[in-house]
């Protein structure tokens, strides 16, 4: 049998973290995650060690992963904030990656995004092609996922999708909707994560799922899989971008921003490459239509924990 290695994940009692850490544990590996957060919860019945990520205190942080065979990194923000900034993440980022390599972890598996480039006009894309460079140069075994857009039962944007529909009658597209997307589900990452973190090769993955939509399509198929088809109508997107930021004023929340507007439109969410996933965000979606959108689910709520 094979000897329990000990792994790391950043943020294992948050989103995709979580999977990835649940897939560990039934693969008989030893887990720690290196967090800010306190869970209401302990989702994994204290199996899970958990250490702060310490940004800010480097020795503590190689600490921490000491003993570690494989990292995976999750740790990223969706947006600037007055909390919390794209460059900030990326410093934060370097100095785990540093923390890793003095630790003497044998490999890394960093969570990145599609079509990352450092002439990208739009930070996000722009950061992620920075921190991509740094690990590749750091000589350290890596593996490289490059997700879109993640859907399951934590999920944000398709949930806070499903929200509108249930709620308006209208639903406003940005343009024509036609750019594409290909939405990955969370255990299918994690699953990818896990596999990848196995491996000793330098790998970059385009973490995709199965079905390709146009942003109008995806729209159609959550509203046919809650039951609540909507007429959608073709907006220019800075008054699409305006009406979510209303929402948002009212929910306390960024509900979407200019870059993913943009990034969405330049077809950034988009490669072609065969699926790295295999569950149909379709049919995920009809089997959890009861609970899909049925509440909001804040940004900045699930980030108020770790920032304090």
């Amino acid at each position: 049998m094979k000897q329990a290695e000990l792994h790391a994940v950043t943020g294992a009692f948050g989103y995709s973290g979580r999977y990835i850490a649940r897939r560990l544990l039934e693969a008989g590996h030893h887990v720690t995650t290196l967090t800010n957060s306190t869970p209401a919860s302990d989702p994994f019945g204290g199996r899970v060690r958990r250490s702060p990520l310490a940004f800010d205190r480097p020795a503590a942080l190689a600490e921490s992963l000491r003993g570690v065979r494989v990292l995976y990194n999750t740790y990223w923000v969706r947006f600037n904030h007055r909390r919390f900034t794209h460059s900030q993440a990326v410093g934060n980022t370097l100095v785990l990656f540093e923390a890793a390599r003095q630790a003497g972890v044998e490999r890394i598996v960093h969570v990145s995004i599609t079509n990352p480039s450092s002439a990208s006009p739009l930070e996000y894309f722009r950061a992620k092609a920075e921190l991509e460079s740094a690990l590749q140069a750091s000589g350290m075994s890596h593996a490289i996922l490059r997700p879109t857009v993640l859907f399951g039962q934590e999920d944000i944007l398709i949930n806070n999708l499903a929200w509108m529909l249930r709620r308006f009658p209208v639903f406003g597209i940005f343009g024509d909707g036609e750019y594409q997307l290909q939405p990955i589900y969370v255990d299918d990452l994690a699953a990818l994560a896990v596999r990848h973190g196995a491996s000793s090769e330098h790998v970059v993955v385009q973490a995709i799922g199965p079905e390709t939509f146009t942003f109008r399509g995806l729209v159609e198929a959550i509203g046919r899989a809650i039951q609540r088809p909507r007429l959608l109508i073709s907006v220019p997107p800075p008054l699409a971008y305006g009406v979510g930021a209303v929402i948002g004023l009212l929910m306390g929340d960024v509900v979407i921003t200019r870059d993913e507007v943009s990034g969405l439109m330049e077809g950034l969410l988009c490669v072609n490459a065969p699926p790295a996933g295999s569950t149909r965000l379709t049919e995920w979606a009809a089997a959890h239509r009861d609970q899909l959108g049925r509440r909001y689910a804040s940004e900045l709520a699930r980030r108020r924990p770790r920032s304090r």
